[in-house]
């Protein structure tokens, strides 16, 4: 079995805004967890958090696309799963953006709930960021 998350999800601000926090490391910080991430393609970055009980904390990445300020994609490889992270950014007009997410290569049902919770939870602390 192979998934791939889908969500979309929008905010009242700029693509300029929209893509800073995807791509900036200390906004991505506020957001998302602790990164050495940098907006270059092949360059390789953890995102790092808490460890769990049967988790040590750290998803290793590599930015795959970066195509500003559009696109971004990376992989993701935590816990046995080798996913690829791609986010596309569309401009609504009226200072309105849709932020889209597409998470494929989930193996299980369980990683795939999971990461449905988290981003949902992340996408509105991003907005809170965004606010700022």
């Amino acid at each position: 079995m192979r998934e791939t998350l889908i969500m979309d999800f929008q905010y009242n601000t700029s693509i300029e805004k929209v893509w800073s926090a995807l791509t900036d490391s200390n906004k991505l910080a506020q957001w998302v967890m602790d990164n050495d991430f940098k907006p270059e393609v092949g360059h390789r970055f953890q995102f790092r958090t808490q460890p769990a009980e049967r988790w040590n904390g750290i998803i290793d990445c590599e930015v795959l696309t970066l195509d500003a300020p559009n696109r971004l994609s990376y992989t993701w490889v935590s816990g046995g799963q080798n996913n690829t992270v791609t986010w596309t950014l569309q401009d609504l007009g009226n200072v309105k953006v849709n932020l889209y997410l597409e998470q494929s290569g989930i193996t299980n049902e369980y990683v795939l709930e999971n990461a449905k919770r988290g981003w949902a939870a992340m996408s509105g602390t991003l907005e809170k960021v965004l606010a700022e």
